[in-house]
């Protein structure tokens, strides 16, 4: 490989949103022009925590959604593969194959992992879900990704990759490259209600293909200081998601400093620091809402990157398969098995 490649990639559960762009996207849209790019549609990890028929069913449509969402950011078409992941067979594969060099204990130390269950509703831990870091493993070195964006919560899952690719490389000969993680400048942003990450389980979004109306009444239901109950109270800067997303989406930076010295000094009340939100938050999106309607308006333009994508790695999947059976030695075992059975079968017409 001439360029270094760069995997990552969603779960196909629904349209992306702020906290995905500057968790992840944000990245790609900087790093997808320097690396040969795989965007994988991560539909076989959404069945850890989502797996009902309603489920499966809508992988169709929010595949598609994903896709042009990441394109309507910024991401070119000409240099990126797309591909899904449950239409490459041969990463399950893979996985069969990487998860015996890594124990329970070690997956149960990923501290993503039980907060990806209680989100979900789930009591207890799903077997998938406790595999969750060894299938992205999978993912990552099926394509002999080099570098992986990824946000707060994705770190810990990489290292997964890194210690199995070393663990491999040790085992049976240098077959992978151990993968780089690249950190997002804002590792995570808060959800409008104030409380928890922005998460599309937990109703607290702003999606990157909301139009400006949608936009402005989130902005102005959004949570800030509960202890503020009038304009002239000074406020709490520190913690407060309004003054966060200004501090991401805001460019106007004296405005920012103005609003934030009036609103702790108690001359500027909540409203007027929405409003300005709300403004700021539709100059951001307006370029890539405009990217969208043209991207929406190429039929079959996403459905085809898609296919071509997913046939695309599946060819580059099944060389690294090959290469890993062979470096392990299971590809001679069973050319031992036939060679004797055909010797076997030799002798009989010999002697017959």
């Amino acid at each position: 490989m001439s360029v270094a490649r760069m995997l990552t990639g969603d779960r196909p559960t629904g349209r992306l949103h702020l906290g995905h762009y500057v968790g992840s996207i944000a990245n790609r849209v900087r790093l997808h022009q320097r690396y040969e790019s795989f965007f994988i549609i991560a539909d076989l990890h959404m069945l850890t925590t989502r797996n009902t028929r309603e489920d499966i069913a809508a992988v169709s449509r929010n595949a598609r959604e994903m896709v042009t969402d990441i394109l309507a950011a910024g991401v070119d078409p000409a240099r990126a593969t797309f591909y899904l992941q449950s239409a490459i067979p041969e990463i399950g594969d893979l996985n069969t194959l990487l998860q015996n060099l890594v124990t329970v204990p070690r997956l149960e130390r990923v501290p993503s992992l039980k907060d990806m269950a209680r989100a979900a509703g789930k009591d207890e831990m799903p077997y998938g879900l406790l595999g969750y870091p060894v299938l992205q493993a999978a993912d990552i070195l099926c394509v002999k990704g080099q570098v992986v964006p990824v946000g707060k919560d994705n770190a810990a899952h990489v290292e997964v990759t890194r210690e199995i690719a070393r663990r491999f490389n040790h085992l049976y000969g240098e077959v992978f490259p151990v993968p780089e993680t690249i950190a997002a400048e804002t590792p995570s942003l808060v959800g409008t209600d104030g409380q928890r990450k922005m998460s599309k389980s937990l109703g607290n979004t702003i999606s990157l293909s909301a139009d400006a109306a949608t936009v402005r009444r989130a902005v102005m239901g959004m949570y800030t200081d509960p202890n503020r109950v009038r304009a002239d109270v000074p406020g709490t800067v520190e913690g407060n998601p309004v003054f966060a997303y200004h501090d991401v989406f805001n460019p106007d930076r004296a405005q920012v400093a103005d609003l934030k010295e009036r609103y702790q000094a108690g001359r500027v009340g909540d409203v007027e620091v929405k409003e300005q939100l709300a403004v700021a938050l539709n100059r951001f999106l307006d370029p890539i809402r405009e990217r969208r309607a043209r991207i929406e308006a190429d039929a079959g333009l996403v459905d085809q990157l898609i296919v071509d994508g997913t046939e695309r790695t599946r060819a580059e999947v099944r060389r690294t398969l090959v290469e890993v059976r062979r470096a392990m030695g299971l590809t001679g075992a069973y050319q031992q098995v036939r060679r004797r059975a055909e010797r076997a079968r030799r002798a009989a017409g010999t002697r017959t």
